[in-house]
């Protein structure tokens, strides 16, 4: 390298940022022991905005734009350095490149439950999750309260302490909400919007936007959604009575093909209806206690008939006849 590449090399004819990355935040352009150029390039595309920083305190801000550098576009620059109108020799400056495009699909979500006291089930703990996009609204600001002089800040740098101001809201939201849990998926939209504006000035501190936010779901733990589906069966039911009889009258024709028969349904279906009503007697229709009537008690057996036997041919007849219906013999001597 000739000592004319080498001189060139030290300054700084085009400054710009090609951003090939998914979630870079802020991007400080390489600087390090290289001088800026006056009436040298400064490309900020769309989506970016410029930062020129001397000895730790930001000096001008850039938008969208391509401009030629020169005391004229560098007002505060040149206050803080005294240069003098059409000042042209080489300078130092920190360049600091920020995305302002939206991040989206950033994902949320409780990593510990958050307990609650519902109308309908007392003391619950709820899970929930959801997605919010965000973007950069203020570079002075970020850079002051979370980027500083880093070089390149990521969006993930930043995600745990977005997480943990978006759970700090939620928990204080369900705990003052009126709305019982099995209300909360018809209210999901009012829920998102209204967690959305309480957190508007929670991001702003950090010069960021909250673009959306939304509640993709809230849960229970599993043995109370296993207690919700037990209590939607029962309601399903009904008429527990009914409702045996008709699954006892289904299995009929199973059991006739089975050992035992029509037999063996007979029994069961005597289990079955006996037990229904039992049930149904102790929790009643809609759920109230029901008194069920008691069983009549079976009608007395017939007394046994006498019969005479015809000494002829045998046959027997009733006590009553003279003549044996057979043969026509008499049955009675008197």
């Amino acid at each position: 390298m000739g000592l004319w590449d080498k001189i060139a090399g030290e300054f700084i004819d085009v400054i710009e940022w090609v951003d090939d990355s998914t979630d870079t935040l802020v991007y400080r352009f390489p600087t390090h022991n290289r001088e800026i150029q006056m009436d040298s390039d400064l490309i900020v595309r769309e989506t970016q905005q410029a930062i020129f920083v001397y000895q730790g305190q930001v000096a001008d801000v850039f938008g969208p734009g391509h401009y030629k550098l020169k005391t004229e576009n560098l007002p505060v620059l040149t206050t803080l350095q005294n240069w003098t109108r059409g000042f042209n020799a080489p300078f130092k400056s920190e360049v600091y490149f920020f995305n302002t495009r939206q991040f989206t699909d950033l994902r949320w979500g409780t990593p510990n439950p958050v307990t609650i006291r519902d109308p309908e089930f007392g003391v619950v703990r709820l899970r929930a999750f959801g997605i919010y996009a965000i973007r950069i609204l203020d570079p002075r600001l970020v850079m002051a309260e979370i980027s500083a002089t880093s070089g390149h800040y990521r969006v993930s740098q930043i995600e745990d302490q977005l997480r943990k101001t978006i759970i700090t809201r939620l928990s204080d939201f369900f705990g003052e909400a009126d709305h019982p849990f099995l209300d909360y998926a018809a209210n999901l939209n009012e829920f998102s919007s209204a967690l959305h504006q309480a957190l508007q000035a929670d991001f702003a501190r950090y010069g960021l936007g909250l673009e959306s936010f939304f509640i993709e779901n809230v849960s229970l733990p599993e043995a109370v959604e296993q207690a919700i589906d037990q209590r939607a069966s029962m309601a399903a039911v009904g008429n527990l009575d009914a409702y045996t009889k008709f699954q006892v009258a289904n299995s009929i024709p199973d059991a006739a093909r089975n050992e035992g028969g029509l037999a063996a349904a007979g029994v069961g279906a005597g289990m079955g209806l006996g037990m229904g009503q039992l049930m149904a007697g102790a929790m009643g229709l809609g759920g109230q206690a029901t008194t069920q009537p008691p069983a009549q008690p079976a009608a007395p057996a017939a007394q046994a008939q006498i019969m005479l036997r015809c000494l002829k041919c045998n046959e027997l007849s009733p006590e009553t006849a003279k003549f044996c219906a057979n043969c026509g013999n008499p049955l009675r001597s008197d």
